[in-house]
């Protein structure tokens, strides 16, 4: 039993299996009998607070702008494991993914815009510009060996980028009214943290720590709490001097596991309880539906796939080894997979509470649609090779 739950921990697939599992009983629950008693427990209100500190929110907030704010430091400290040493470490390696992430998130940006033009939804413009990676990932692994490497590498790069396009985006564009103290604070800790790096700290505690201080001052800055992981994460050495794991990659480890099957699906538990409701299937064909289907699963493939043929053209970018360009397509339509960053910036973009079910409702079912369809192009592919092969 230990070696099977070993196994399960360390496959490509467990962390996307887990996280379809937590979607289905969330909607589940949502529309059972104890609908009412799970949307209460997510609004209970845990912590404290006194007259200079506020620690007190819902159990949905701290799951939203806390426990997210630790994805999002294993996110920015993969961003600079690719940056310094990784697939985006040359300009040649990096040339091609942040063509096609800036391409997978431009187009189906303007695509959402044109359809929501002038209504109380273009704000919403951001939900259909991220990739998950998680998902989509655990798809390519379903395939296994009927995708070529370079093909998965390439989605890991495509999407990390994605990622860090997406965090800009919301610091940009989805942050409340600024409080400069807070900022202030924030960015002094900031500075101390960098004076650690450069010294040669290794302890990550003396990261971590501060860390939090930051994530408290940024929570009450206006910006999105959540940017204060990456910001931490950008701080942390991955490149030490003598023996031993540098601190970068130590934590990445240590966090991988507990991210991939205790926070995002919590994340995937308080925020994908969709109760449907009449009028649910009639928001597909809504501009917010519409804007947020075609952003992912004709704006993503689209950009990625025209941005791959202009790099090609222009001999700044190369082809993933042993790839076709019917395998391009189909990573490029499991990219239209937005699931959890699209479900953040949903939450972010509007506040009333049927947009926001409307708006999910819509992600996973271009989620779904994206992620089938991709499968069965490179799965179809794939078995139109090996036949070849035999020929």
């Amino acid at each position: 039993m230990l070696k099977t739950i070993k196994h399960f921990i360390h496959s490509p697939t467990s962390g996307g299996i887990i996280l379809f599992v937590c979607v289905v009983v969330s909607l589940a629950l949502a529309n059972s009998p104890l609908g009412a008693s799970f949307e209460r427990v997510l609004n209970t209100s845990l912590g404290f607070e006194t007259n200079s500190v506020h620690l007190k929110y819902s159990v949905a907030l701290w799951i939203n702008d806390g426990l997210m704010a630790i994805f999002f430091l294993l996110v920015g400290l993969e961003i600079k494991r690719e940056l310094v040493s990784g697939e985006l470490s040359t300009p040649r390696q990096a040339l091609l993914p942040i063509l096609c992430a800036v391409g997978g998130a431009v187009v189906p940006a303007g695509i959402y815009l044109l359809v929501n033009q002038g209504t109380e939804t273009a704000s919403g413009w951001g939900i259909p510009m991220a990739t998950d990676i998680a998902f989509a990932l655990a798809v390519v692994a379903m395939l296994g060996k009927r995708v070529p490497g370079s093909l998965k590498i390439f989605l890991a790069a495509l999407a990390i980028v994605d990622d860090l396009i997406a965090i800009l985006v919301i610091a940009i564009f989805y942050s409340a009214e600024l409080h400069t103290v807070y900022l202030l604070y924030a960015f002094a800790i900031l500075v101390l943290l960098i004076l650690f790096n450069r010294m040669g700290v290794k302890s990550l505690a003396l990261y971590l720590i501060p860390g939090l201080f930051i994530w408290y001052f940024i929570h009450h800055s206006g910006i999105h709490a959540t940017i204060a992981g990456v910001l931490t994460a950008m701080t942390i050495p991955l490149i030490v001097k003598g023996n031993g794991e540098p601190p970068l990659l130590k934590l990445e480890h240590a966090l991988t596991t507990p991210v991939n099957f205790l926070i995002v699906p919590m994340f995937a538990l308080a925020n994908t309880n969709i109760r449907f409701e009449d009028g649910m299937l009639a928001g597909l064909v809504s501009p917010l539906g519409i804007g947020i289907t075609l952003g992912l699963m004709l704006g993503k493939p689209v950009g990625i796939f025209l941005m791959t043929k202009l790099a090609i053209v222009l001999r700044i970018g190369s082809m993933p080894q042993g790839a076709s360009w019917i395998q391009v397509i189909g990573i490029a339509l499991l990219a239209g997979i937005g699931f959890t960053m699209s479900i953040f910036i949903a939450l972010l973009s509007f506040s009333d509470s049927f947009l926001i079910a409307e708006a999910k409702f819509s992600i996973l079912v271009a989620s779904l649609l994206s992620g089938v369809i991709g499968y069965v192009l490179l799965s179809r592919k794939a078995s139109l090779l090996k036949e070849e092969d035999k020929n």
